[in-house]
């Protein structure tokens, strides 16, 4: 798989101008910055281009060629994911927190007794609830959270690589893995996750 010709671009503009936010970027495109999105997904999942908050863009120096292999691209992720962790809707505020910090996950997924989605929980979500929640020891997460339908999941067979533009397309950090039935939960994959692959399979083709 070979990068576009607006991919290139994107890359010679970021070793021209470096840091580079990416609304210049699309500037210098004349395209809006929502058109360019999933060019600079792929860029920086790739670990090609880096991106710093309120910083902007920078080229990592990665070769691009030995990353650009359809095997790398096409790692699926149930090759990848992880156990999730998952509590019931009767799940008080006070011990999801409790739960979130002593596992050191970034979200809780909401589950019915057969491990079927029904909600997600993220740090800000708790994080919120804790300030603005008069009593968190007796207030359910089910008051909270987010509730499907408006949950993105994935399943074992997509790739990294669409899990990883779904994830920054919708800002969160992770994504439920669900079974072909579109509700069971049985893994999760996250930024890091994708990052940490990338990078190694990087390193490894370095070596």
């Amino acid at each position: 798989m070979e990068l576009s010709n607006r991919q290139q671009e994107i890359i010679k503009i970021v070793k021209a101008n470096q840091p580079i936010s990416g609304t210049k970027i699309a500037d210098q495109l004349h395209l809006s910055r929502a058109t360019l999105r999933n060019d600079f997904a792929i860029l920086t999942m790739t670990g090609i281009l880096d991106a710093r908050p309120k910083v902007g863009y920078f080229y990592v120096g990665q070769e691009v060629m030995p990353l650009l292999t359809d095997e790398l691209y096409q790692e699926t992720v149930g090759q990848l994911m992880v156990p999730p962790l998952l509590i019931p809707q009767t799940t008080m505020i006070d011990e999801a927190v409790t739960q979130l910090f002593m596992h050191d996950v970034g979200s809780l997924y909401v589950t019915d007794e057969q491990s079927g989605l029904l909600g997600v929980l993220s740090r800000k979500d708790l994080l919120r609830a804790t300030i603005n929640t008069t009593n968190t020891q007796t207030t359910p997460v089910a008051m909270i959270m987010t509730r499907m339908p408006n949950i993105t999941t994935t399943t074992e067979e997509t790739s990294v690589l669409h899990a990883g533009q779904r994830l920054i397309a919708h800002q969160v950090d992770s994504l439920p893995v669900v079974a072909i039935d579109g509700i069971t939960v049985i893994g999760k994959i996250t930024k890091s996750i994708i990052m940490r692959y990338f990078i190694e399979a990087g390193l490894h083709n370095q070596s």
